[in-house]
């Protein structure tokens, strides 16, 4: 099976999002806690698997529009929004099918670290923004990438690969690594200024309910959340 098949396994992987503490006691309260206050605005929720976070989004006030290059994932996200939420297949690593200036806010979960270029999809982020409007992000903290992929230097940009299972399959999963400097400095290439950048602790439900997770979020970099501005 090739590498990063949502396809092959998305109602495993969806269901498993939906109450693990790696996504619903971490990184999706995280995500919405950085977006704010969505009630009346236009939101891309870019990379929205099947929906979870567009429907907190929806429920929020927003206007939303989700992209994926999944199918599979695509049908769970329609199945979960029933209508509340213009649903479109789309690559990260093409332009985007929108007008200038068609959103208020990006909101793009765990997906950047599938690019190995971030110079497209954060050029196609800016131009379909709003001046003033704000990307929000979650991607893999590069020290946990570092740590996990065994590669001798940190400062390089670099694949790695690793396993997951889910359903019952071995799933062969691909990603790329790049130090910290390098996330900046390409936010600020395609026209955008940091303006936060998070390392938060879990829901503190997960303590009870995860309490290896819990343990293991709380002492080891996992995930590394931005907010930045179009200048």
């Amino acid at each position: 099976m090739p590498e990063n098949d949502y396809d092959a396994f998305a109602a495993a992987y969806d269901a498993d999002n939906e109450n693990n503490a790696w996504n619903a006691y971490y990184e999706r309260p995280a995500t919405l806690a950085l977006a704010g206050d969505v009630a009346g605005l236009r939101v891309l929720d870019a990379g929205c698997g099947g929906g979870a976070h567009a429907a907190a989004l929806i429920e929020r006030g927003a206007t939303v529009t989700g992209i994926d290059r999944s199918v599979g994932l695509l049908d769970i996200a329609r199945r979960r929004l029933d209508g509340r939420a213009q649903l479109l297949m789309a690559d990260l690593g093409e332009p985007l099918p929108f007008d200038d200036g068609a959103f208020d806010l990006i909101v793009a979960s765990l997906v950047m670290h599938y690019m190995e270029d971030w110079s497209l999809p954060l050029s196609e982020f800016n131009r379909v923004l709003q001046k003033g409007g704000r990307l929000v992000f979650s991607t893999h903290h590069p020290f946990m990438d570092h740590s996990l992929s065994g590669h001798d230097n940190y400062f390089e940009t670099y694949r790695f690969d690793d396993t997951w299972e889910r359903g019952g399959r071995t799933i062969h999963m691909r990603f790329w690594h790049r130090p910290l400097h390098d996330m900046f400095d390409a936010l600020k290439s395609a026209g955008f200024a940091t303006e936060t950048v998070s390392e938060p602790e879990p829901d503190p439900r997960a303590r009870t309910l995860f309490p290896d997770a819990y343990r293991s979020l709380t002492t080891k970099p996992r995930f590394l959340f931005f907010s930045a501005v179009k200048a």
